[in-house]
């Protein structure tokens, strides 16, 4: 009998994809078959009549900008370049999606299209347009064949993995996660050691202070948060409650709103009596106020809003002990025992009467408290901060025994919260995007680490890695030492 759920399903899709008589095919799609290379690929010419190979597609990007990061394409006999790609269904969506404009789309080398092309040549004064690619003749099958053989094709195809995928895959998931754990400690002793470097000059706290912010900051803002914490002998003076600290914080870091909500009643309160301590403050402290143009909120969750972790700080400045509860803690016998927790204890902040409530000013009124401090966010900082900061002050200190129990920590530590590198990465390396193939925070930390080692000291293609030299010497090495223990 026929399948009707399938019969139907393949009619609908076809009918959606060109309802109206609309023959271009969903952008998504034409992202897959980007990646994919489901291109007759010895006719490709951009609309200039350039003939183009594309060495490698690049990777699709998981954080907005360009949709695909690092491709490696080749203009008529031009050396390869490196750059974006961007994927749109007609050309003028280079101009009215602002991508013209926009500065993360400066490396973008190549626009990729439907079809619809349009004269865009760029008037006097106007940003460069990339080359454009018409995919509407070149595709090697049709669109709707296309469309269902890659409906579920979301990973890399097999041959842009990179050079080490096939190696990696023939380990053992122990052979696998004791070279992750290898990775680690080299990546736990380089943070390590540029603590110690960094604490020369300004000290063991000092440098932990910093370390927390830059943390605090994620990706988007490290370079703002650090400056805060760099500058914090200046702005704390003169401070002597929690929210005194708060309204400074704010307003040194440009993030204090200079209007109220008018929405929010709790908003506004708090905003009140912030500008009431910040104004009598802002001619003493401008030295040190950043501009605000300089924060990224771009792709942040609200509660990750550096509004909400500038008011956490505040309270671990106000208590003034965070440093000795730090270090008693890492001698504790209990944290031995449950580790994420007993240093979430050591961290959380109890209660903020407004933070607590709110993620960030615009928001409305939580239905009940939040801890400003998540379990995830304890994960990262004691994986990069806590951890690494401890150990090189124990070996600063020549105890080698809590050394080794601060690495037997950082090695046990639970995973963190997913991020793009890794996604990528395990793509890239290990075929899969399963993240339970990473089971503890060392492995994820030892994964980027061979990210940072190789995959960005090469290209898309690979080109000059020497990871997959270092895996087939790794082997040789193994294979020589079990033949040693059978003589």
């Amino acid at each position: 009998m026929k399948n009707f759920y399938a019969a139907w399903l393949e009619r609908n899709r076809v009918t959606n994809m060109l309802r109206d008589g609309h023959r271009a095919p969903p952008e998504k799609l034409l992202q897959t078959i980007w990646q994919h290379q489901r291109l007759k690929r010895s006719e490709l010419k951009t609309y200039a009549g350039r003939v183009i190979r594309i060495l490698h597609p690049g990777f699709l990007s998981l954080e907005g900008g360009p949709d695909f990061r690092g491709a490696v394409l080749q203009f008529a006999g031009d050396a390869p370049i490196i750059g974006d790609v961007e994927i749109d269904l007609h050309p003028g969506g280079w101009h009215a999606h602002g991508h013209d404009k926009n500065p993360n789309f400066k490396n973008v080398i190549l626009h990729v299209v439907w079809d619809g092309i349009q004269n865009l040549r760029p008037k006097e004064g106007q940003a460069f347009l990339p080359e454009v690619l018409p995919l509407n003749q070149l595709l090697d099958a049709p669109v709707e064949e296309l469309a269902v053989a890659l409906e579920n094709e979301s990973g890399l195809p097999e041959n842009l993995r990179g050079k080490c995928s096939a190696p990696l895959r023939e380990l053992s998931a122990a052979q696998l996660a004791e070279i992750l754990r290898e990775a680690a400690k080299v990546r736990f002793q380089n943070k390590a050691e540029a603590m110690r470097h960094r604490a020369k000059t300004s000290g063991w706290e000092q440098t932990l202070w910093e370390q927390l912010f830059r943390a605090l900051g994620y990706k988007h803002n490290v370079w703002p948060m650090q400056n805060l914490a760099e500058t914090k002998s200046q702005w704390l003076r003169g401070t002597d409650s929690v929210f005194s600290l708060q309204a400074r914080l704010l307003g040194v870091s440009g993030l204090l709103p200079a209007e109220l909500t008018r929405s929010q009643k709790s908003s506004d309160t708090f905003l009140r009596r912030a500008w009431d301590h910040w104004w009598r403050d802002r001619d003493e402290f401008e030295h040190c106020t950043l501009p605000r143009e300089i924060w990224k909120f771009h792709g942040l969750r609200p509660a990750n809003h550096p509004q909400r972790r500038l008011a956490m700080a505040a309270h671990w400045l106000a208590a003034k002990n965070l440093f000795s509860k730090i270090e008693n803690w890492c001698i504790a016998e209990e944290a031995k025992k449950s580790l994420n927790r007993s240093l979430q204890e050591v961290l959380q902040v109890e209660y903020d009467d407004y933070w607590s409530w709110h993620w960030t000013f615009k928001s409305a009124r939580l239905a009940k408290p939040q801890p400003l401090l998540g379990e995830a966010r304890v994960i990262d900082l004691a994986a990069n901060v806590i951890l690494p900061w401890l150990w090189i002050r124990a070996k600063e200190g020549g105890n080698s025994k809590l050394m080794c129990e601060i690495e037997k920590r950082y090695l046990a530590w639970p995973a963190a919260e997913d991020n793009s590198v890794l996604k990528l990465a395990r793509q890239r390396l290990l075929g899969s995007q399963n993240n339970r193939l990473l089971k503890s925070a060392a492995e994820q930390q030892g994964l980027m680490q061979i990210v940072r080692d190789f995959c960005e000291q090469a290209n898309a293609t690979c080109k000059d890695c020497r990871f997959p030299d270092l895996l087939l010497a790794r082997k040789h090495a193994e294979q020589g030492s079990a033949l040693q223990g059978e003589g």
